[in-house]
Parts: structure tokens; sequence; C-alpha cells
């Protein structure tokens, strides 16, 4: 008897008598079922994770778009732009990608008689998660990977790059003998310059405290940047600092021999953001580096306890959601291509948003810092086992049917509502079409033309 795998084929009912009905788990067709199982989640998985990184750049390509106006980025930096940013977003969306692979795929199994193959064939629910399995490790890898390197890597660069383009373009616009509005709260006038950053006989009127401005002079200035601080400073030398007091009535003046002075450079704000150190991006070591010396200091170190565990809670989810996404695609079959896509939407919502709670409590100290982000993952596991259990044993999922049948009642009873309060307009109505005078002149002509012929 002939057996088809693919999605139009019919499918064939096999008897007991059938070779295939004691199918080995090592015989070859079991083997051609888990490599077809893995290629179907591996193609959705890389569709998946294009179109949800694609979907973070978004704010992104606001930023780069302003980046190349304001700034005169190069289409080279845009590009190392968006290659340190990607481990940021891979870390969230490679988990997603393996949640709606898993559901899609087992969805569109079961939505083609495929999954009911594969029962004929005497294959248990748990033998046909061994691809699963499989592709869940490997993503599980990838996530940790993308955490323990890719990420601080790509921070690091990508703070180097933004620090650099803050760096170079502060030089462009300081010119001689022209008073410079650019930066904030400064007006510079420059006798001359000499090189990029030598600056000659400098006149700030310096107005950050409006209750004091003051006006300062000196003989030479330099340019200094300052990667700590991501900022750009002024070092003046051999200059005079004019002053008045708060009442206005006593006139200083104090001279110096060096004197720094911090440019709140024009239209950085977001840039000065974008180049913060987090802690999300910070290495492993790092972070332990950091929590022992603020111990050592008495400080609170709950922040990156909490950072530290969300670097092994995250990737973790990847094992959790490939068993997960393929136990409700199976039952979800009826609800289709949209109804997967809403279930997985709801579960990752639902998820983030336990990890974003429970993140938070942690930091706060209303629970253990380390434990915290793993409370989601502890209820994800309970429901993936729970959900495993009832389709190994193909036992009716209750719960699931009755909480979908109450929201479609809910859903049906809120359209009744919105529909008899919010006023329809009336459709127009079709009216008959009467002949005038002149098609009757018309039918006559045409009437007299056939007579004719």
């Amino acid at each position: 008897m002939g057996f088809a795998w693919g999605r139009n084929q019919p499918v064939t009912t096999l008897k007991r008598d059938c070779p295939l009905y004691m199918i080995s788990p090592y015989s070859k067709p079991f083997k051609t079922i888990n490599r077809y199982i893995f290629m179907e989640l591996f193609k959705i998985f890389l569709i998946s994770v294009g179109s949800l990184t694609m979907v973070l750049y978004l704010d992104k390509f606001l930023f780069m778009a302003e980046m190349i106006v304001n700034r005169g980025v190069t289409f080279l930096e845009i590009c190392h732009i968006m290659l340190y940013s990607a481990p940021a977003f891979l870390a969230l969306t490679v988990p997603m990608s393996v949640l709606v692979a898993s559901l899609v795929a087992f969805n569109q199994f079961s939505a083609h008689n495929e999954w009911v193959a594969m029962k004929a064939c005497n294959l248990s629910f748990l033998q046909t998660m061994r691809p699963v399995l499989l592709f869940s490790a490997i993503a599980y890898l990838i996530a940790n990977t993308i955490m323990f390197y890719a990420l601080p890597w790509g921070d690091l660069s990508y703070r180097k790059l933004i620090y650099d383009v803050i760096k170079n373009r502060a030089y462009v616009d300081i010119k001689s003998n022209v008073f410079n509005h650019d930066f904030k709260n400064l007006v510079i006038l420059v006798e001359e310059r000499k090189s990029q950053s030598k600056l000659v006989n400098v006149f700030i009127a310096d107005a950050t405290q409006s209750d004091l401005p003051k006006i300062i002079t000196a003989n030479e200035g330099n340019i200094l940047p300052n990667p700590k601080s991501l900022k750009i400073q002024l070092e003046l030398k051999n200059g005079t600092i004019h002053e008045l007091s708060q009442e206005r009535r006593d006139y200083q003046t104090i001279n110096f021999e060096v004197y720094n002075l911090a440019l709140s450079l024009p239209n950085t704000k977001r840039l000065e953001e974008e180049a913060l150190v987090d802690n999300r991006g910070s290495s492993l070591g790092q972070l332990r580096e950091q929590i022992l010396e603020l111990e050592m200091k008495g400080l609170p170190t709950r922040g990156l306890k909490v950072e530290l565990s969300k670097k092994f809670s995250i990737p973790f989810t990847c094992l959790l959601f490939g068993f997960l996404g393929a136990s409700l695609g199976i039952h979800s079959n009826r609800a289709g291509k949209s109804g997967s896509f809403t279930m997985c939407v709801f579960v990752i919502v639902l998820y983030y948003i336990g990890l974003i709670f429970t993140q938070n409590m942690g930091i706060i100290g209303v629970l253990e810092p380390y434990f915290s982000v793993w409370i989601p993952n502890i209820i994800l596991l309970g429901v993936t086992l729970y959900i495993a259990y009832k389709m190994q044993k193909e036992l009716p999922f209750k719960l699931i049917e009755w909480t979908a049948d109450r929201m479609v009642t809910t859903y049906d009873f809120f359209k009744k509502i919105f529909t008899a309060l919010v006023p329809q307009e009336p459709r127009p109505t079709l009216r008959s079409m009467k002949y005038g005078g002149n098609q009757k002149i018309t039918n006559e002509s045409s009437v007299k033309l056939r007579r004719e012929k």
C-alpha cells in the first residue's frame, strides 16, 4: 500500500496487517518524518526571526534617518549600527520565533491531515516531539551564544560607534571670528582655529546657571574627548572667569591655568541616551565583578543579580516554547492560521508581562533577585508538562475548550452591544430606471434599421 506525505494527498487508513503499522522508531520512514518536521520548523523559524527583527528595527530606522539628516552619517556607519544592534533584538526574537515556528508548523500538519497520517503510523505524541526537541535545543544554544557573547560585543561596539559620531561631528561647527550658538547654553567666539581641536583666544558666555551667568576668556583651548563620560570637554588654558554675585552687586574675577568645561552638544540627547552603558549588554564576567564591587561597598546589587539571572532564564524558554507550541498548534487546527497567530501573540504577551512583573519585584526586593525571573519559566514548564501529558494520553482539553467557548461568547455579546449602540448609516436602495422619451426614440430607430437590413 502506498503512502504519501504531501499536504494535498488523501490520507490512507492503515490496517493492522499493513507493514507501516508496526513502524519502528529507527526505520527509514521514521527518520524521513523527523527530517520533514525539522525542516518545516526551520523554515518557519527563519521567516519569523526576520519578520520580528524587522518590526523591532522600526524605531531604529527613525533614529538612523535622523542621524543621516542631522549628523551626516554614511551608509557604512548605518550598516554598522544595524549590525551592532542586531544581538539585542535577536535575544528577544529567537525565543519568540521558536514558539511561532512550532505552533504554525503543527497547526499546518493538523489542518492538512498530516498529523492524522502520523498517528496512523503508530507514532505517539512524544515520538513526534523528537525533532522538536532537537530544534529547540539548537535554538537554545543560539540564544545562549547571543546572550553571553554577541550581546556584549554588539553593545560595546554600538556605544563606541555612537560616541565616535558625537566626537567627530562636534568639531565641524566651531568657526573662527563667528559667534557659535551650536552648544547648549554657551556662546563661543574663537579668534583663530589652528587645527581640528586647537583654538586660540577663546571667548565664552556661559549661561548654564541662569542665576549666575559668567564670561570666560582664555588664550588657548583644546577640544578633548572623554570616553568614560561619553562627552566632549573643552580644556581652556591661561584664562579668566568673570562673574557677578547672586545679588548682582559684587563683581569678581578668577584666574586659572587650566579649566575644563563640558560641552553639551546640540541635538545629541538621543545619541547620548543610545550610548549610555546598559547592564543588559554587560558580559557575564562584568556583571559578576560589578556585583562584588557593590557588595564590598555595601550598595544594593538586586538589579545586577536580576540581569545576571535573565541571561540564563530567557534562553531556557526556547526549550519550553517548542513543546508548548506543538501542543497548541495541533489543538488549534480548527481556528486556522489566524487562530495560531492569535495564540502566539497571547502566549508571548502573557509570558513577557509576567517576566517584567517578576523582574521588577526582584529589583525592589520583594522577591529573591536570582529566582524572580525564573517564576514565569516554572509556570510555563508546568503548563507545558500538563498539555504534553494530555496530548500523549489523547485526553480532551476541557479547560481550554471551555475558555475558548467563553471567549467566543463574550466576543459575540460585546459585538451585539456595539452594533446596537453605534448608529449605522442606511444603505442606498437601488431605484428602477424608467424609459424616457429619448430612449423610446432610440428603440424605434433601431427597429427600423433592423427591418431595412
